[in-house]
Protein backbone atom coordinates (compact mmCIF):
# COMPACT_ATOMS: atom_id res chain seq x y z
CA UNK A 1 0.00 0.00 0.00
CA UNK A 2 1.80 2.83 -1.13
CA UNK A 3 -0.50 5.68 0.17
CA UNK A 4 0.15 6.89 3.89
CA UNK A 5 -3.35 7.76 4.32
CA UNK A 6 -5.49 4.70 4.95
CA UNK A 7 -9.08 3.72 5.81
CA UNK A 8 -9.42 0.40 7.51
CA UNK A 9 -13.25 -1.11 6.82
CA UNK A 10 -13.84 -3.83 9.66
CA UNK A 11 -16.33 -6.50 7.96
CA UNK A 12 -17.17 -8.62 11.26
CA UNK A 13 -18.29 -4.98 13.02
CA UNK A 14 -20.63 -4.49 9.63
CA UNK A 15 -22.33 -8.09 10.35
CA UNK A 16 -22.15 -7.74 14.12
CA UNK A 17 -23.97 -4.15 13.64
CA UNK A 18 -26.68 -5.63 11.51
CA UNK A 19 -27.27 -8.26 14.08
CA UNK A 20 -28.15 -6.15 16.66
CA UNK A 21 -29.99 -3.82 14.06
CA UNK A 22 -31.80 -6.85 13.84
CA UNK A 23 -32.37 -7.66 17.46
CA UNK A 24 -33.45 -4.34 18.36
CA UNK A 25 -36.02 -5.04 15.48
CA UNK A 26 -38.19 -7.04 16.89
CA UNK A 27 -38.66 -9.26 13.95
CA UNK A 28 -38.85 -6.78 11.44
CA UNK A 29 -37.14 -7.22 8.27
CA UNK A 30 -34.08 -5.21 7.29
CA UNK A 31 -33.73 -2.98 4.69
CA UNK A 32 -29.91 -1.83 4.81
CA UNK A 33 -29.00 1.39 4.02
CA UNK A 34 -25.79 1.45 1.75
CA UNK A 35 -26.05 4.82 -0.03
CA UNK A 36 -23.48 7.74 -1.00
CA UNK A 37 -20.57 4.80 -1.04
CA UNK A 38 -22.30 2.90 2.16
CA UNK A 39 -21.70 6.09 3.94
CA UNK A 40 -18.22 6.23 2.75
CA UNK A 41 -16.96 2.97 3.50
CA UNK A 42 -17.22 1.54 -0.06
CA UNK A 43 -20.70 0.32 -1.25
CA UNK A 44 -19.74 -3.20 -2.72
CA UNK A 45 -17.22 -4.65 -0.15
CA UNK A 46 -19.68 -2.88 2.61
CA UNK A 47 -22.71 -4.67 0.70
CA UNK A 48 -21.18 -7.75 0.40
CA UNK A 49 -20.49 -7.69 4.12
CA UNK A 50 -23.97 -6.73 4.80
CA UNK A 51 -25.24 -10.12 2.37
CA UNK A 52 -27.52 -11.59 5.67
CA UNK A 53 -29.47 -8.20 4.68
CA UNK A 54 -33.14 -8.75 3.86
CA UNK A 55 -32.07 -5.98 0.64
CA UNK A 56 -30.41 -2.78 0.07
CA UNK A 57 -31.56 0.91 -0.04
CA UNK A 58 -29.75 3.01 -2.23
CA UNK A 59 -30.38 7.00 -3.38
CA UNK A 60 -29.17 6.79 -7.02
CA UNK A 61 -29.50 4.77 -10.04
CA UNK A 62 -25.56 4.82 -10.07
CA UNK A 63 -25.21 2.86 -6.91
CA UNK A 64 -28.07 0.41 -7.99
CA UNK A 65 -25.77 -0.51 -11.30
CA UNK A 66 -22.31 -0.67 -8.56
CA UNK A 67 -24.57 -3.30 -6.74
CA UNK A 68 -25.70 -5.77 -9.35
CA UNK A 69 -22.29 -5.31 -11.56
CA UNK A 70 -21.04 -6.51 -8.48
CA UNK A 71 -23.42 -9.97 -8.82
CA UNK A 72 -25.52 -8.80 -5.62
CA UNK A 73 -28.98 -10.29 -6.37
CA UNK A 74 -30.18 -8.68 -2.73
CA UNK A 75 -33.50 -6.92 -2.98
CA UNK A 76 -32.49 -3.49 -4.08
CA UNK A 77 -34.67 -0.37 -2.83
CA UNK A 78 -34.37 2.82 -5.10
CA UNK A 79 -34.95 5.28 -1.96
CA UNK A 80 -35.39 8.48 -4.38
CA UNK A 81 -37.12 6.21 -7.43
CA UNK A 82 -36.12 7.14 -10.97
CA UNK A 83 -35.71 11.16 -11.66
CA UNK A 84 -36.72 10.58 -15.73
CA UNK A 85 -38.77 8.11 -17.46
CA UNK A 86 -35.82 6.38 -19.92
CA UNK A 87 -34.68 5.44 -16.50
CA UNK A 88 -37.36 3.37 -15.54
CA UNK A 89 -36.37 0.82 -18.60
CA UNK A 90 -32.50 0.76 -17.11
CA UNK A 91 -34.37 0.22 -13.30
CA UNK A 92 -36.09 -2.66 -14.76
CA UNK A 93 -33.02 -4.15 -15.69
CA UNK A 94 -31.30 -3.90 -12.13
CA UNK A 95 -34.52 -5.58 -10.87
CA UNK A 96 -34.96 -2.39 -8.61
CA UNK A 97 -37.80 -1.94 -6.72
CA UNK A 98 -39.34 1.82 -6.73
CA UNK A 99 -40.17 4.47 -3.94
CA UNK A 100 -42.88 7.08 -5.42
CA UNK A 101 -42.88 10.27 -3.72
CA UNK A 102 -44.14 12.65 -6.32
CA UNK A 103 -46.88 13.23 -8.96
CA UNK A 104 -44.72 13.33 -11.79
CA UNK A 105 -43.22 9.54 -10.69
CA UNK A 106 -46.64 8.42 -10.60
CA UNK A 107 -47.41 9.32 -13.63
CA UNK A 108 -44.14 7.65 -15.20
CA UNK A 109 -45.75 5.07 -13.90
CA UNK A 110 -49.23 5.04 -15.65
CA UNK A 111 -47.62 6.01 -19.16
CA UNK A 112 -44.90 3.22 -19.05
CA UNK A 113 -45.38 0.59 -21.98
CA UNK A 114 -42.65 -1.39 -21.28
CA UNK A 115 -43.24 -4.88 -20.21
CA UNK A 116 -41.37 -5.04 -16.38
CA UNK A 117 -43.85 -4.98 -13.60
CA UNK A 118 -42.26 -3.00 -10.63
CA UNK A 119 -42.60 -3.56 -7.40
CA UNK A 120 -43.58 0.03 -5.74
CA UNK A 121 -43.11 1.59 -2.00
CA UNK A 122 -45.79 4.45 -1.31
CA UNK A 123 -43.72 7.15 0.76
CA UNK A 124 -45.96 9.40 2.48
CA UNK A 125 -44.89 12.57 3.93
CA UNK A 126 -46.07 12.38 7.89
CA UNK A 127 -43.64 15.79 9.17
CA UNK A 128 -40.21 15.72 7.26
CA UNK A 129 -41.71 18.08 4.64
CA UNK A 130 -39.15 16.67 2.12
CA UNK A 131 -40.44 13.88 -0.46
CA UNK A 132 -43.55 12.23 -0.47
CA UNK A 133 -47.43 12.57 -0.87
CA UNK A 134 -49.50 14.35 2.20
CA UNK A 135 -51.20 11.39 4.41
CA UNK A 136 -54.84 12.28 3.15
CA UNK A 137 -53.88 11.41 -0.45
CA UNK A 138 -52.58 7.65 0.98
CA UNK A 139 -55.75 5.69 0.07
CA UNK A 140 -56.33 7.28 -3.52
CA UNK A 141 -52.82 6.66 -4.39
CA UNK A 142 -52.58 2.99 -2.81
CA UNK A 143 -55.53 2.35 -5.33
CA UNK A 144 -54.04 4.24 -8.43
CA UNK A 145 -50.62 1.97 -7.99
CA UNK A 146 -52.68 -1.04 -7.28
CA UNK A 147 -54.45 -0.40 -10.55
CA UNK A 148 -51.52 0.54 -12.96
CA UNK A 149 -50.65 -1.75 -15.11
CA UNK A 150 -46.41 -1.44 -14.88
CA UNK A 151 -47.18 -2.28 -10.97
CA UNK A 152 -46.79 -5.59 -9.11
CA UNK A 153 -48.73 -6.38 -6.45
CA UNK A 154 -49.30 -4.51 -3.35
CA UNK A 155 -47.68 -1.17 -2.83
CA UNK A 156 -46.06 -1.31 0.08
CA UNK A 157 -46.13 1.80 2.50
CA UNK A 158 -42.73 4.00 3.40
CA UNK A 159 -42.48 7.27 5.72
CA UNK A 160 -39.43 8.76 7.47
CA UNK A 161 -38.55 10.35 10.99
CA UNK A 162 -37.47 13.89 10.87
CA UNK A 163 -36.83 13.63 14.48
CA UNK A 164 -36.34 10.54 16.04
CA UNK A 165 -32.49 10.71 17.30
CA UNK A 166 -34.64 13.52 19.68
CA UNK A 167 -36.60 11.26 22.22
CA UNK A 168 -38.47 13.44 24.11
CA UNK A 169 -39.44 15.41 20.73
CA UNK A 170 -43.50 14.68 20.77
CA UNK A 171 -42.97 14.83 16.57
CA UNK A 172 -41.79 10.82 16.18
CA UNK A 173 -44.89 9.84 18.14
CA UNK A 174 -46.99 12.49 15.49
CA UNK A 175 -45.26 11.15 12.48
CA UNK A 176 -46.20 7.71 13.78
CA UNK A 177 -49.36 8.27 14.09
CA UNK A 178 -50.15 10.12 10.99
CA UNK A 179 -48.71 7.40 9.36
CA UNK A 180 -50.94 4.57 10.71
CA UNK A 181 -54.03 6.35 10.68
CA UNK A 182 -53.37 6.89 6.95
CA UNK A 183 -52.48 3.08 6.11
CA UNK A 184 -55.23 1.86 8.00
CA UNK A 185 -56.93 -0.76 6.64
CA UNK A 186 -54.57 -1.06 3.65
CA UNK A 187 -52.62 -4.58 2.80
CA UNK A 188 -49.26 -3.41 1.53
CA UNK A 189 -46.30 -3.88 3.88
CA UNK A 190 -44.86 -1.38 5.96
CA UNK A 191 -41.28 0.82 6.68
CA UNK A 192 -40.91 3.84 9.04
CA UNK A 193 -37.67 3.64 11.29
CA UNK A 194 -34.68 4.49 10.17
CA UNK A 195 -31.68 3.94 13.12
CA UNK A 196 -32.75 5.74 15.95
CA UNK A 197 -36.11 4.40 15.12
CA UNK A 198 -34.30 0.89 15.62
CA UNK A 199 -32.89 2.02 19.05
CA UNK A 200 -35.56 4.11 20.51
CA UNK A 201 -38.97 3.76 19.19
CA UNK A 202 -39.90 0.23 18.89
CA UNK A 203 -43.19 1.25 17.83
CA UNK A 204 -41.76 2.49 14.86
CA UNK A 205 -40.29 -1.16 13.52
CA UNK A 206 -43.34 -2.73 11.45
CA UNK A 207 -42.36 -4.78 8.63
CA UNK A 208 -39.12 -3.81 7.64
CA UNK A 209 -36.56 -1.38 9.60
CA UNK A 210 -33.85 0.97 7.55
CA UNK A 211 -30.57 1.21 9.47
CA UNK A 212 -28.00 3.69 8.28
CA UNK A 213 -25.51 4.91 10.26
CA UNK A 214 -25.68 2.43 13.38
CA UNK A 215 -24.47 -0.15 10.78
CA UNK A 216 -21.00 1.57 10.83
CA UNK A 217 -20.44 1.56 14.22
CA UNK A 218 -21.91 5.10 14.63
CA UNK A 219 -24.87 6.30 17.05
CA UNK A 220 -27.39 8.25 16.38
CA UNK A 221 -28.22 10.22 19.02
CA UNK A 222 -26.26 13.34 19.62
CA UNK A 223 -23.92 12.97 22.75
CA UNK A 224 -23.90 9.51 22.26
CA UNK A 225 -21.10 7.35 20.83
CA UNK A 226 -21.93 4.14 18.99
CA UNK A 227 -20.50 1.49 21.30
CA UNK A 228 -22.12 3.42 24.24
CA UNK A 229 -25.13 1.26 22.23
CA UNK A 230 -23.25 -1.81 21.74
CA UNK A 231 -22.07 -1.08 18.50
CA UNK A 232 -18.81 -1.92 17.07
CA UNK A 233 -16.74 1.26 15.24
CA UNK A 234 -16.18 0.19 11.36
CA UNK A 235 -13.84 2.35 10.08
CA UNK A 236 -10.90 3.43 11.10
CA UNK A 237 -9.17 6.45 9.55
CA UNK A 238 -4.98 6.63 9.51
CA UNK A 239 -2.08 7.68 8.40
CA UNK A 240 1.48 7.91 9.34
CA UNK A 241 3.99 10.28 10.70
CA UNK A 242 6.73 11.31 8.20
CA UNK A 243 8.34 13.95 10.06
CA UNK A 244 8.72 15.27 13.38
CA UNK A 245 10.93 18.66 14.15
CA UNK A 246 11.31 21.08 16.67
CA UNK A 247 9.57 24.41 17.18
CA UNK A 248 11.42 26.84 19.37
CA UNK A 249 9.38 28.94 21.83
CA UNK A 250 7.31 31.32 19.75
CA UNK A 251 7.34 29.65 16.93
CA UNK A 252 4.03 29.57 14.51
CA UNK A 253 3.09 26.08 13.20
CA UNK A 254 1.11 26.15 9.78
CA UNK A 255 -0.67 28.19 7.61
CA UNK A 256 -1.59 31.71 9.07
CA UNK A 257 0.59 30.56 12.20
CA UNK A 258 -2.83 30.30 14.51
CA UNK A 259 -0.94 27.92 16.82
CA UNK A 260 1.98 29.10 18.84
CA UNK A 261 4.46 27.47 20.95
CA UNK A 262 4.31 28.29 24.47
CA UNK A 263 8.09 26.40 24.89
CA UNK A 264 10.21 24.35 22.80
CA UNK A 265 7.89 21.76 21.07
CA UNK A 266 8.31 18.18 19.73
CA UNK A 267 5.91 19.07 16.62
CA UNK A 268 5.10 15.92 14.31
CA UNK A 269 3.94 15.95 10.74
CA UNK A 270 1.01 13.21 9.29
CA UNK A 271 0.69 12.38 5.73
CA UNK A 272 -3.29 13.49 5.75
CA UNK A 273 -5.63 16.47 5.26
CA UNK A 274 -8.46 17.97 4.12
CA UNK A 275 -7.41 16.70 0.52
CA UNK A 276 -8.45 13.52 1.84
CA UNK A 277 -11.84 14.32 3.69
CA UNK A 278 -10.00 15.44 7.10
CA UNK A 279 -11.81 18.52 7.52
CA UNK A 280 -10.42 21.75 8.07
CA UNK A 281 -13.00 22.78 10.51
CA UNK A 282 -11.32 20.62 13.08
CA UNK A 283 -9.17 23.22 15.12
CA UNK A 284 -6.08 22.81 17.04
CA UNK A 285 -6.53 20.57 20.05
CA UNK A 286 -8.30 18.20 18.65
CA UNK A 287 -7.21 14.63 19.55
CA UNK A 288 -5.27 12.16 17.30
CA UNK A 289 -3.27 9.18 18.47
CA UNK A 290 -0.37 8.39 18.16
CA UNK A 291 0.85 4.86 20.33
CA UNK A 292 -2.25 4.97 21.38
CA UNK A 293 -1.79 8.44 23.55
CA UNK A 294 -3.47 11.67 22.46
CA UNK A 295 -1.11 13.97 20.19
CA UNK A 296 -3.51 17.29 19.76
CA UNK A 297 -3.79 18.98 16.20
CA UNK A 298 -1.32 22.29 16.10
CA UNK A 299 -2.14 24.75 13.41
CA UNK A 300 -4.36 24.54 10.37
CA UNK A 301 -4.85 21.58 8.31
CA UNK A 302 -3.61 21.52 4.84
CA UNK A 303 -4.34 19.83 2.12
CA UNK A 304 -2.42 16.85 2.17
CA UNK A 305 -0.53 17.65 5.59
CA UNK A 306 -1.96 18.04 9.88
CA UNK A 307 0.89 19.14 12.37
CA UNK A 308 0.75 17.64 16.06
CA UNK A 309 1.46 18.14 19.57
CA UNK A 310 3.91 15.67 20.10
CA UNK A 311 5.14 16.65 23.91
CA UNK A 312 2.57 13.51 25.52
CA UNK A 313 4.22 10.96 23.55
CA UNK A 314 8.17 11.42 23.17
CA UNK A 315 8.29 7.96 21.85
CA UNK A 316 6.96 8.89 18.85
CA UNK A 317 8.90 8.47 15.65
CA UNK A 318 8.84 8.73 11.72
CA UNK A 319 6.64 5.65 10.44
CA UNK A 320 4.13 5.67 13.31
CA UNK A 321 0.52 5.13 12.74
CA UNK A 322 -1.55 8.27 13.54
CA UNK A 323 -5.58 7.21 13.80
CA UNK A 324 -7.53 10.02 13.27
CA UNK A 325 -10.92 8.18 14.32
CA UNK A 326 -11.69 4.61 15.01
CA UNK A 327 -10.69 2.25 17.53
CA UNK A 328 -10.43 3.77 21.08
CA UNK A 329 -11.10 7.41 19.23
CA UNK A 330 -14.85 7.83 18.09
CA UNK A 331 -16.05 9.34 15.12
CA UNK A 332 -18.82 11.16 17.07
CA UNK A 333 -15.66 13.11 18.93
CA UNK A 334 -14.40 14.36 15.87
CA UNK A 335 -17.75 15.73 14.62
CA UNK A 336 -18.26 17.04 17.67
CA UNK A 337 -14.98 19.43 17.74
CA UNK A 338 -15.98 20.22 13.65
CA UNK A 339 -19.23 21.05 14.34
CA UNK A 340 -20.77 18.92 12.40
CA UNK A 341 -22.07 15.52 12.16
CA UNK A 342 -20.35 11.90 12.04
CA UNK A 343 -22.16 11.31 8.69
CA UNK A 344 -20.59 14.01 7.08
CA UNK A 345 -17.08 12.97 8.20
CA UNK A 346 -17.30 9.67 6.88
CA UNK A 347 -19.45 10.32 3.73
CA UNK A 348 -16.36 12.75 3.10
CA UNK A 349 -13.51 10.20 3.06
CA UNK A 350 -12.13 10.88 -0.49
CA UNK A 351 -10.71 8.48 -3.16
CA UNK A 352 -6.98 9.24 -2.54
CA UNK A 353 -7.66 7.34 0.85
CA UNK A 354 -6.65 3.32 0.34
CA UNK A 355 -9.24 1.02 1.76
CA UNK A 356 -8.45 -1.80 3.30
CA UNK A 357 -11.11 -4.46 4.34
CA UNK A 358 -10.10 -6.95 7.73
Amino acid sequence: MNRAARATIDTAALRANLSAARDASGGARVMAVIKANAYGHGIVPTARALAGADAFAVARMEEATAIREAGLTQRLILLEGVFHAEQLEQAASLEAELVVHSPEQMEMLEQYEGRHRFPVWLKIDTGMNRLGFPPERAPELERRLAACASVSGSPRLMTHLASADAKSDPVTPAQIRRFTEATAGMAGERSIANSAGVMAWPESHSDWVRPGIMLYGVSPFEGRCGTDLGLRPVMTLASELIAIKRVPSGGRVGYGGVWTASRETRIGVAAIGYGDGYTRHLRSGTPVLVRGKIAPLAGRISMDLITLNLEEVPEAKVGDEVTLWGEGLPVERLARNAGTIPYELLCGVTQRVAMRLV
